[in-house]
């Protein structure tokens, strides 16, 4: 699920850039800072927006530096358990797929993708049905839903996200197109 929200916090800026425009330089700083981490709630934040100083900056004793407080827009990115995401097979392996949506990846257990028994290839990147006519590729299209949901705060693509594909709406999306114009044409 992605929100914008105002946040509040502090740009430390060291002492060695503080001959250079202000302004810019705290918002190039509390980007730096901000962006593509995760907040202790499980914000993951994609961007900031609209800086704005707030108040006088402070120097800490022992600390040449200028702390700063500022306020900004954040573009986040939170998973929800059973949130319904569209992502991209990224990769391959022999226990199932990765799957990036948003800024994140997930896994598809082998178990999760479809009621079928699968063969694996992991020269070409790709999952086979033995008994359905169907594969699933790197750079596949796929609908799944988010079934569990373990984040990594200081290094957030590293969390682990379970996402299950066996159930009604969700799979590749070439499957679900597929589905929807055979119940079409059956009418």
């Amino acid at each position: 699920m992605y929100v914008v929200t105002t946040m509040t916090d502090t740009v430390r800026i060291p002492p060695e850039r503080l001959g250079e425009e202000y302004e810019p330089l705290a918002l190039s700083l509390a980007r730096e800072m901000f962006e593509r981490t995760m907040d202790g709630k499980g914000n993951y934040t994609l961007m900031i927006t609209d800086l704005k100083l707030e108040g006088d900056a402070r120097i800490a004793p022992g600390d040449g530096g200028v702390y700063q407080s500022v306020k900004y827009d954040a573009l986040m990115f939170r998973p929800v358990q059973n949130e319904i995401v569209d992502g991209e097979i990224v990769e391959v392996m022999k226990f199932g797929a990765f799957v990036r949506f948003g800024p994140l990846d997930g896994l598809v257990h082998i178990s999760q993708i479809i009621d079928d028994k699968v063969d694996i290839d992991l020269d070409n990147q790709r999952l086979l049905g033995k008994e359905k006519t169907w594969d699933l590729r790197k750079g596949d299209k796929v609908r799944g839903r988010i079934i569990s949901i373990s984040l990594n705060q200081t290094s957030p693509r590293e969390s682990r996200i379970g996402l299950t594909m066996r159930q009604p709406g969700l799979g590749k999306l070439e499957w679900l197109e597929e589905k929807r114009t055979e119940k079409e044409a059956a009418k």
